[in-house]
């Protein structure tokens, strides 16, 4: 393993970043759900119930990589992964939703020059609820891209130290 590469400030990586991140969920969705997720022309409120899956990343890269959407979304998601009705998709939904994080982050992290094997991605976890807020105790950078698959909200985003 070779020393890791200095990574850019926070303003050169925030926009930067923010396209490689749009890219990776693209790319994800599209391959393994077969939608590519489009850009709203506005940015609505996330759904009351919801849907969180988390991946951290540690390395030369710190952080969290999070994907929020409804459940209506991480079913969809789920039957169309899994070539599964609607109803058989339900028991599955919170894998499909942890794996397509992890693959966004892996997918994120591969298109940054020298960090792919200089950045270690956690197991998935993912959450559901009621109302709720997730809140990181990462000091550093925020960047958000909001997404719509097939009109309903998907967003993205992933928070570093820095």
């Amino acid at each position: 393993m070779s020393a890791p590469k200095q990574m850019p400030s926070a303003e050169d990586a925030t926009e930067s970043w923010r396209l490689l991140l749009h890219q990776a969920a693209v790319e994800v969705m599209t391959t393994m759900v077969g939608v590519a997720p489009t850009v709203p022309e506005q940015i609505e409120s996330e759904p009351s119930e919801q849907v969180t899956g988390m991946v951290g990343l540690a390395g030369a890269l710190c952080g969290l990589l999070s994907i929020h959407c409804s459940p209506k979304v991480a079913t969809e998601i789920a039957s169309r992964m899994l070539g599964l009705g609607e109803e058989e998709a339900a028991q599955h939904w919170v894998d499909a939703v942890g794996e397509i994080c992890n693959m966004v982050a892996g997918a994120f992290k591969a298109k940054i020059p020298g960090l792919d094997d200089q950045c270690m991605l956690s197991v998935p976890t993912v959450i559901t609820g009621d109302s709720y807020a997730t809140q990181s105790l990462i000091v550093g950078n925020r960047t958000a891209v909001h997404l719509l698959f097939q009109g309903e909200p998907f967003v993205v985003i992933l928070e570093t130290n820095g």
